[in-house]
């Protein structure tokens, strides 16, 4: 079944709608407290939603069910631990965001360690939503590049081609809203879209389940939630991400990070209305994101069994994080095809929009206003803001382009989701020390916080890929990405305490003599 017309003007028309709706639904925009935090405040239900959509993209709709049609539903021990964390959060680092007005999560860092800790912690969060966002919209790129192909129309257009036209539209839908609504516009859109993709993804599990083929039976291996892990070597222990200890330490201790430090996340807290409603929308969350991975990876099995355990070389696919999107395509019937494309661009929209909102509020608030724009009127930094916002949408755009080149170089990739999770967890090592440093540890400084903030960023070098895995034979020293921000946060702290006895301990008593 090829995609019709019909499915066409179904995606154009949710597209024109999106755009309408999130200008209708911004209210005015007045100033950049408007702008980036909503004015007066936004009901916690909201905001618990748009957390769930910004953090699903089009990584969870496509390539979550990869991840379970090529093994099982270990992922689901990761989100176990996305609980325990956002908890954590909930309940030790929002009332330190609601001690006073911050427009940003760096702003804690700089009332702690100063300008230039904040400064740092900025620029690593803008680096990592640089490149885990580029993951993300390359990955809505791969349903549009699907359809273009068999539709006929771009025929010789190779795949890269076709990438960057859905990466073009996609960006540029996101941010007619997004420039002149703000945070408001932003978090609505979310709530609307979320109930888009998901009502999407139980169509899809219908028609799965009506058109199973017979005789096929699921292997029992498939099944497999849990996985102890514990018979393994110690080396692949460590790099095995989805063993029951390294899933849900890593998972909490990742999402701590992301829910913690990162502005993307935390910018939606504060357009709470008070601290408990910031609180109910973070642990809530938590269960809302672990059922709704729970459905992907159903779907993901589903998908096994309709096309039989089928590799994706031999049904002519790039990658596995494909085969959604071609069950899409061609198994849907007319117009409901149309519909779930159109879900697939509404979870990427929302992460997009998000990313932009947040991006534009760190870039304004952390780096400009500080430096350059401490007399501007409301009016000034208004059109400021939008202009950021403006700016790093094509920087984005330029992200996704790049990552759709490395993607489509050939050999082994893996799944698009753990390329996106482990770039963010990467750098999440070091945000996540440092915020711990400066929450209950009294005596390190800015000088102790940067040095540890780098050397965490740095250590990660050497045990994600580098010089310490020569030191060993065999297959080295290689951790798996759920313990990238476990390891490189301890990093931080111990050589933050370090250098704060090495500067007031050992040097003063040298002096002393």
């Amino acid at each position: 079944m090829a995609f019709s017309i019909i499915d066409y003007l179904v995606i154009i028309v949710y597209l024109a709608g999106v755009a309408f709706l999130g200008l209708k639904s911004s209210g005015k925009q007045t100033s950049n407290k408007d702008y980036f935090l909503g004015g007066e405040g936004i009901p916690w239900w909201a905001v618990l939603f748009s957390i769930v959509a910004t953090e699903t993209s089009t990584l969870t709709f496509i390539s979550i069910p990869a991840v379970a049609y090529g093994g099982n539903l270990t992922f689901l021990q990761i989100t176990v631990g996305y609980v325990i964390g956002r908890i954590f959060v909930a309940l030790f680092f929002l009332p330190k965001y609601y001690e006073g007005e911050l427009y940003t999560a760096y702003t804690f860092l700089e009332r702690r360690f100063g300008a230039t800790m904040r400064n740092a912690a900025s620029s690593t969060f803008m680096v990592t939503r640089l490149l885990a966002d580029g993951v993300r919209l390359f990955a809505t790129a791969i349903p549009l590049a699907i359809i273009l192909r068999l539709g006929g129309a771009f025929t010789g257009w190779g795949d890269l081609e076709l990438y960057i036209i859905s990466i073009c539209v996609i960006t540029g839908i996101t941010l007619i809203y997004t420039f002149f609504g703000g945070i408001k516009a932003v978090v609505w859109m979310d709530f609307v879209q979320m109930i888009v993709y998901i009502g999407g993804a139980f169509i899809a599990i219908g028609v799965l389940i009506g058109n199973m083929p017979s005789g096929f039976e699921l292997p029992a291996e498939k099944l497999d939630i849990i996985n102890l892990g514990f018979d393994m070597p110690f080396r692949e222990f460590i790099a095995q991400p989805y063993t029951l200890i390294t899933a849900i330490v890593g998972g909490a201790v990742f999402s701590l990070a992301s829910h913690g430090t990162d502005q993307l996340l935390v910018q939606r807290v504060l357009a709470t209305q008070n601290l408990k409603s910031g609180q109910k929308a973070m642990i809530w969350s938590g269960i809302v994101a672990m059922l709704q991975f729970g459905l992907f990876l159903g779907i993901g099995l589903l998908l096994f069994m309709f096309y039989e355990g089928l590799s994706a070389e031999a049904m002519g696919l790039a990658t596995t994080d494909e085969i959604f999107a071609k069950f899409i395509v061609e198994e849907l019937p007319t117009g409901i095809s149309g519909l779930i494309v159109a879900a697939l661009f509404a979870a990427a929209m929302s992460s997009l929009s998000s990313s932009l909102n947040s991006l534009a509020s760190s870039t304004t608030y952390d780096l400009y206003k500080p430096y350059f724009g401490k007399n501007n009127t409301d009016a000034e930094d208004l059109s400021i803001s939008r202009k950021i916002t403006m700016g790093w949408g094509g920087i984005l755009t330029g992200s996704a382009i790049f990552f759709a080149v490395l993607q489509l170089q050939g050999g082994e990739r893996p799944a698009i989701v753990e390329l996106g999770l482990g770039i963010a967890s990467y750098t999440y090592g070091g945000l996540l020390g440092a915020f711990l440093l400066g929450m209950f540890f009294s005596k390190p400084d800015n000088k102790d916080a940067i040095t540890g903030f780098f050397c965490g960023l740095i250590a990660l070098l050497f045990m994600v890929q580098g010089p310490i895995q020569d030191l060993f034979p065999g297959e080295g020293l290689a951790i798996a990405w759920p313990l990238y921000t476990l390891v490189g946060s301890l990093v931080v702290i111990v050589c933050g305490q370090v250098s704060y006895f090495i500067r007031n301990t050992f040097l003063n008593n040298v002096s002393a003599r």
